[in-house]
């Protein structure tokens, strides 16, 4: 088999959730622990970082793995969903996946993999275990792809867990509040191993400090711990300064960032918290911090964040897609010099939109667009419901089609934003 054949296989024999939505959700361990089993316990083989949240957790991920680089471990990181090629889920030292190795693991546990019958994340995690393991990393993040307590991620014993923050995400399965939704993402917590809250909410704070309690894990809030100020971002380089303040000791230090969004800021103090507590037993420094932080897209091919693809018109795309993650999305693009603004944007077809379309930008020209996976809203749909929020423009198939439309019409002092599902944005990085 071919890499094409092989990943083909995996969505066509496998249901996957980032194409087809509730139908590939799998409420339980077993055929995780299955696998696990059957390749002989790869994930502990070596040490890992757990990572849950709904937004950030991607970026955090991404952070901790690049500082950990830049301090001479050899690295292993495992995200999802993937934007482009189905490798950039699996990385050693920023380095995808190779082709063969897909291949490989693929062809020599086809029986196992009919036999089990697991869903593609399932699979897809129990293939990065089994890779780290024979690649002998040292330390791997491992960002949790749904959820928490029921991810299939969710086998390790890891060094650190860290949760970013709870918001309105996956809320038919992680349940109805925000309270159930920390209840399911607390789940990472294990016996007696520290864990980092990135946001300090209400509605949620009791949830981890009691499952902390329960387990003897030494809790902490990384907005307790940690402010950062984030500088004017460069929009010829997408380079923002930051600074940074330790609560404790006062203590600041300074850096940039590729990420430019205004999510960072609360990324930076999470990863900040989390180093607080790895500085010692990994021997992390303040220039492993700032050099990691600094270096996090080419130590580890990290895109889509607040990602600047031209000048002139400014096009730029993010992948937030929660109403947590668009409102620091709506925010930045508002604080954005433009004559015009132009929105390029798709979504999933199990999106609320309630919770989403009201916050969108009244004063922009409007591109309705779907991405090529099954999962994508229809476009008319998407026009027509944005219509009953004062949002208007026209309707596209297919995301270059809507792309093209909105470069025809926009000036150079315009800017196009591009986003509102990871699969839009997958189409145009």
């Amino acid at each position: 088999m071919t890499y094409k054949e092989t990943t083909d296989y995996l969505y066509s024999m496998l249901p996957a959730y980032h194409r087809i939505g509730k139908a590939a959700y799998k409420g339980d361990l077993n055929n995780t622990l299955e696998l696990d089993t059957y390749l002989d316990h790869p994930h502990c083989r070596f040490r890992t970082l757990h990572v849950a949240g709904t937004n950030g957790k991607g970026s955090v991920s991404h952070m901790l793995a690049s500082i950990l680089q830049e301090a001479g471990y050899r690295t292993g990181l495992y995200t999802s969903p993937h934007l482009r090629d189905f490798r950039e889920r699996i990385r050693l030292n920023g380095m995808m996946i190779s082709e063969e190795e897909v291949v490989s693991f693929v062809k020599k546990h086809d029986q196992a993999i009919k036999k089990i019958a697991p869903s593609f994340f399932e699979l897809t995690v129990a293939l990065a275990f089994d890779y780290f393991a024979r690649m002998e990393v040292q330390i791997a993040v491992i960002e949790v792809g749904m959820g928490g307590r029921l991810d299939s991620t969710n086998i390790i014993t890891p060094e650190l867990s860290v949760i970013t923050n709870i918001g309105h995400d996956h809320m038919e399965f992680l349940g109805g509040t925000l309270a159930a939704v920390a209840g399911e993402k607390a789940g990472i917590i294990k016996d007696g191993v520290p864990v980092v809250i990135g946001e300090t909410q209400p509605e949620t704070s009791e949830v981890f400090k009691s499952r902390a309690a329960l387990l003897n894990a030494p809790v902490s809030f990384a907005d307790r711990e940690f402010i950062c100020n984030l500088g004017e971002m460069n929009n010829e380089t997408g380079v923002r300064s930051y600074t940074l303040q330790d609560l404790f000791t006062h203590k600041t230090m300074s850096g940039t960032t590729p990420l430019g969004g205004f999510a960072q800021k609360k990324n930076i103090q999470t990863v900040a918290a989390a180093v607080n507590i790895l500085s010692v037993p990994f021997g992390l420094t303040r220039d492993h911090f700032i050099n990691g932080v600094a270096k996090v897209i080419t130590n580890t091919g990290l895109m889509g964040r607040w990602q600047v693809l031209s000048h002139s018109p400014l096009i730029v795309c993010d992948t937030g897609h929660n109403r947590e993650g668009l409102e620091y999305v709506v925010r930045q693009i508002g604080s954005t010099p433009k004559k015009q603004l132009h929105m390029v944007i798709g979504f999933v077809n199990d999106k609320d939109l309630s919770l989403v379309l009201p916050i969108m930008p009244h004063d922009a020209v409007y591109y309705f667009t779907r991405a090529s996976v099954p999962r994508a809203l229809d476009e008319k749909i998407l026009k027509a419901e944005a219509e009953k929020y004062g949002l208007f423009g026209n309707s596209y198939p297919a995301v270059p089609d809507a792309l093209k439309a909105a470069k025809d019409g926009a000036g150079a002092d315009d800017m196009i934003f591009i986003g509102g599902s990871t699969f839009v944005v997958a189409e145009v990085v």
